[in-house]
């Protein structure tokens, strides 16, 4: 006998998001429009998520479920995962653990199930690489319709033959910029320079993990070579993360020209004090440092790498993954010319109004829960 997938009960359409530990941000802002629009909005996710994403602010529902780990959390993740897909008319997964648990816990029911992809795990070898792809493979095909935040992603998707891939740009809450005073302004700049050392030098600023991959070390090499300069850059590095350590020491014992700041919650200050933003990673679908910098007009060194190239344009200057040479020659050419950076500055600008709104992510998401619902 055949499972029959129970009716919704009559009324908005009940949208669970299932969220991982990625792209928190996005979600929170989809919900909050899909709430807005009417939608009935579940979120499971990790516990932290209510307050680390503003969510209780969205309307939605948030129930908890840690998917982040692998192993011997599965169970307890899929039992709560079907509970709360139990009156769903769409699912939604952020990320492939997220997908591919959540078709595990579907288990067959006729219910869509939308995956956004928003990254991929940075390349590897052997055994690694296998299961990566195994987990692609299994995430992407077992979704009714595959979003690819960058064109990279949905090239990736379609090649583990998913049934339909579309791209959608995840749209990112625009800053809030709040009108002061020239000389508030100027005043919190300086401030904000006088307490990471950096008054009579220029400041460099990099926003990430600090874990593999995110290029750090790289980084650091490539400080080794501003470090001669007369007035040698300032690099600033927000966030934490297993690789401080190593580059504690490393920072040490070369004597580098580098502050950890640890996790910081005033991006929009350190930016707006910042004269270059780098952006070193392995890989990247739209990083968020880098869409951050364009808003606000920062100029921005980053790696072609990922989605990286067609979210900037021809608004940043793009070297190659692991070269620290190339990284320091750009760092220190845009130091040196003024009207490189502010024609790079207006470019940034410009390129950031080219992006989807949240609205326009919204409207796309909901023409695509109309479409499989209906489907």
């Amino acid at each position: 006998m055949s499972r029959r997938t129970p009716t919704p009960p009559p009324g908005p359409l009940h949208a669970v998001h299932v969220l991982g530990t990625a792209a928190g941000a996005h979600v929170s802002s989809l919900a909050g429009g899909l709430v807005a629009r009417g939608l009935d909005v579940t979120v499971c996710g990790p516990a932290g998520a209510a307050a680390d994403y503003a969510l209780t602010t969205t309307g939605a529902r948030l129930v908890p479920v840690d998917i982040g780990r692998r192993g011997a959390a599965d169970a307890p993740a899929i039992g709560a995962l079907r509970a709360a897909f139990s009156t769903a008319g769409v699912v939604h997964a952020h990320g492939l653990r997220a997908a591919l648990l959540a078709a595990m816990a579907l288990g067959g029911r006729r219910v869509p199930l939308v995956v956004t992809w928003h990254g991929a795990e940075p390349p590897a070898e052997g055994g690694r690489a296998m299961m990566l792809r195994w987990l692609e493979r299994r995430a992407v095909r077992g979704a009714t319709v595959v979003l690819g935040v960058s064109s990279d992603l949905v090239d990736r998707a379609r090649g583990h033959g998913a049934r339909d891939v579309r791209l959608a740009p995840a749209a990112v809450p625009r800053p809030v910029v709040r009108p002061r005073p020239p000389a508030d302004a100027d005043r919190l700049i300086q401030k904000t320079r006088a307490e990471i050392g950096a008054v009579d030098r220029p400041l460099l600023l990099a926003v990430g993990r600090l874990e593999r991959d995110m290029g750090h070390d790289v980084l650091l090499d490539a400080a080794a070579g501003w470090a001669g300069l007369d007035v040698p850059p300032l690099l600033a590095v927000a966030g934490e993360g297993a690789e401080r350590p190593v580059l504690e020491r490393r920072i040490e014992e070369e004597r580098l020209p580098v502050v950890l700041l640890g996790r910081r919650d005033d991006v929009p200050e350190l930016l707006a004090a910042a004269d270059l933003v780098v952006l070193p990673s392995r890989w990247e679908a739209r990083a968020l440092i880098a869409q951050e910098a364009l808003f606000a007009g920062v100029p921005l060194v980053a790696t072609a790498v990922g989605g990286t190239p067609e979210l900037v344009g021809d608004a940043a200057v793009l070297v190659p993954y692991g070269d620290p040479a190339a990284l320091s020659r750009a760092v220190t050419a845009l130091l040196a010319d003024p009207a490189w950076r502010l024609a790079l500055a207006a470019a940034g600008r410009a390129q950031a109004a080219t992006w989807p709104t949240e609205d326009d992510t919204v409207a796309q998401v909901l023409s695509v829960y109309d479409e499989v619902t209906r489907g």
